[in-house]
């Protein structure tokens, strides 16, 4: 008999097992909410199954009164566009300072100090600082992503950088690469998967940062539609707008990852 640490479930088992905390989740709900609304039909706090259906079909499906926007999709569309952009130049920032970092030891001793300190800075406390800076419109918003994920970023592609063997830089040294060639040839083919990773490790923070930005000064989004309702206690909105929220990260985290798995099945055969 296999022991506990040594046993693999098969890939249906996977899926169920994956499942099952989740079904647990909905009728842990579904058999507080009931108690809930037994004891007050009134109650907002955990709404019915059927309220989230109607308030979806609300928010999606038909046009607002006010603006004749279907609310789900705009408050999609901004979101997106805002967490695309940082994400997006996050990545190139990282990748070229994580390498000149990683790879040439005038340019780390030069900036990697300032890089730690920046990551140690909380990005939410110079919120006010950047809409005072750069106004309450977009580029705020963004730059608070940019500024929340970046360090963290550049750390880890630098670290990936300083662990290629020296025996490769040699090698190629020897057989007459420059430092250009070096960082073409070499590191940035390896850095690349990496800093896919890295993205995905960031997506949980930067979603954090645009929510955040969004709540305090925002006309559309996913965060402002939360904290708009909040403050009368629509809960049938907020949950489906969190779930929302949780399926457009797990989409783009798995969309990244076949695309590593795709692009760069080496490293993937490595790392395994």
């Amino acid at each position: 008999m296999k022991k506990l640490i040594n046993r693999r479930p098969g890939k249906p088992a996977s899926w169920a097992l994956g499942l099952l905390p989740f079904l647990l989740l909905i009728v842990a709900y579904m058999l507080a909410s009931d108690a809930r609304l037994t004891e007050n039909p009134n109650d907002k706090l955990l709404p019915a199954l059927d309220s989230f259906v109607q308030a979806i079909d609300r928010m999606a499906f038909e046009p607002s009164k006010r603006s004749g926007e279907y609310l789900l999709w705009e408050d999609t569309l901004a979101s997106l566009q805002r967490l695309g952009i940082g994400v997006a130049i996050s990545a190139l920032i990282a990748v070229v300072v994580g390498i000149g970092n990683g790879t040439i030891p005038l340019i780390r001793s030069t900036f990697s100090p300032l890089v730690t300190g920046l990551s140690l800075v909380p990005p939410m406390a110079i919120l006010p600082v950047l809409f005072i800076i750069f106004g309450l419109g977009e580029l705020a918003k963004v730059m608070l992503i940019i500024i929340g994920i970046t360090p963290f970023m550049i750390r880890d592609l630098q670290q990936r950088a300083m662990e290629i063997p020296a025996e490769q830089i040699i090698k190629m040294q020897t057989l007459g690469a420059n430092t250009w060639q070096i960082i073409t040839r070499l590191v940035w083919p390896q850095l690349m998967p990496r800093l896919i990773s890295a993205v995905r490790l960031s997506l949980g923070p930067a979603w954090l940062f645009l929510i955040a930005a969004e709540a305090i000064a925002a006309t559309e989004g996913l965060g402002y539609r939360i904290f708009l309702v909040r403050r009368y206690l629509s809960m049938d909105v907020i949950l489906p707008y969190v779930v929302w929220i949780t399926l457009l990260a797990f989409a783009i985290d798995f969309l990244l990852s076949r695309y590593s798995q795709w692009r760069y099945p080496w490293f993937h055969q490595k790392s395994h």
